[in-house]
């Protein structure tokens, strides 16, 4: 009986420490970190020109109007294919999107480019939520959409991601076996993999304050309080989601006037469930993997990794670049025809 007494007592304590650790963490002062602010590069600083053969669309998503930007060929004398557009982790459409949509476009491809919800145009709250489940919901919403206009051929839709949703395209094909194909840029493939890299570049001491932030956020929002934030991306040594060398200068030559450098903290807890390596298996499409052999914010190994599972469906491209790199200049201009050549062999 003494020793239950006591076990119970020591139960009753460390339940104690643990509700006052949490008190401390979702209530307490001291949790804000500073902003950091994206200098807008010179060429984005005025409005750019729309595009003629751009369109405004939108459609919803449990209650949520997600906007999105149509790109139509010249020659719609019959359906035709559609490639169906996410930007990476907080992008948005008006960032990078275009330069490849028009591209495609040329091609004789449609376009969809989107804003996941709780980012750039499209509804949600709170804003900055970045969850992977919710974004896999808006891409098929996307999808679905797409197959339902006149001018789209449903049998032929083909996804496409970079980076943070460049990996997208493999969970959703997985399931979804009238996809095409699917096309990965510097993608983010398996989260474990890139959690090592992560982990060796920033130690265990970085990732620890992240998750009291993360677990702030989460508890804040189960009561209804106001949501915590942190950077999307900062400068080596500083607290935000991603900090790796480069990331800092890279988002700010991609960014967009609109662009927002938050995320809610609880990102960091957000990949259960949704690893794209799990899902490759169960794929039975073409998939184009674009890897950047030299980058440092995923997992150079997931690629060769995946299109090894991938089997004979993985056609993968690798590149002698960073992660940044492959969206400019001559490294901009091979991968993409390595894609439009992708998308001609297997939509047409």
């Amino acid at each position: 009986m003494v020793i239950l007494m006591g076990l119970g007592i020591c139960a009753g304590g460390f339940i104690g420490i643990i509700i006052l650790y949490l008190a401390i963490v979702i209530f307490a002062p001291g949790f804000h970190v500073p902003k950091q602010p994206l200098p807008v590069a010179e060429s984005k600083k005025e409005p750019e020109e729309t595009p003629r053969s751009r369109k405004d669309v939108s459609f919803e998503v449990d209650g949520d109007k997600i906007h999105a930007w149509l790109y139509l060929p010249g020659d719609l004398s019959k359906p035709v294919p559609c490639v169906v557009m996410g930007n990476g982790f907080g992008g948005t459409k008006d960032m990078i999107l275009e330069n490849y949509a028009i591209l495609f476009q040329v091609a004789g491809l449609a376009a969809l480019a989107i804003d996941f919800r709780f980012f750039g145009e499209s509804e949600g709250q709170p804003r900055q939520l970045y969850t992977i489940g919710n974004q896999i919901k808006d891409f098929k919403a996307a999808i679905a959409y797409a197959r339902g206009l006149a001018e789209i051929d449903p049998d032929r839709i083909a996804t496409w991601g970079t980076s943070a949703s460049g990996g997208y395209g493999l969970i959703v094909a997985a399931r979804d076996k009238k996809i095409a194909c699917v096309v990965g840029q510097c993608p983010a493939l398996d989260s474990q993999r890139d959690g090592r890299v992560a982990l060796k570049r920033e130690g265990w001491g970085f990732f620890l304050r992240l998750f009291m932030h993360a677990q702030r956020n989460t508890g804040r929002g189960r009561l209804g309080l106001s949501p915590h934030k942190v950077p999307l991306v900062g400068k080596p040594g500083t607290l935000a989601m991603v900090t790796g060398p480069g990331a800092f200068e890279g988002y700010t030559k991609l960014a967009s006037r609109s662009f927002v450098n938050e995320v809610c903290a609880r990102a960091i807890l957000m990949s259960h469930d949704y690893n794209p390596f799990d899902y490759a298996k169960d794929v039975e499409c073409p998939v184009l993997i674009l890897s950047c052999e030299q980058d440092n914010l995923v997992s150079k190994e997931s690629a060769v990794e995946t299109a090894k599972v991938l089997g004979e469906y993985a056609e993968l491209k690798q590149y002698p670049i960073g992660h940044f790199e492959i969206y400019e200049g001559e490294h901009f201009e091979r991968s993409i025809t390595d894609q439009i050549a992708f998308f001609e062999k297997h939509l047409n």
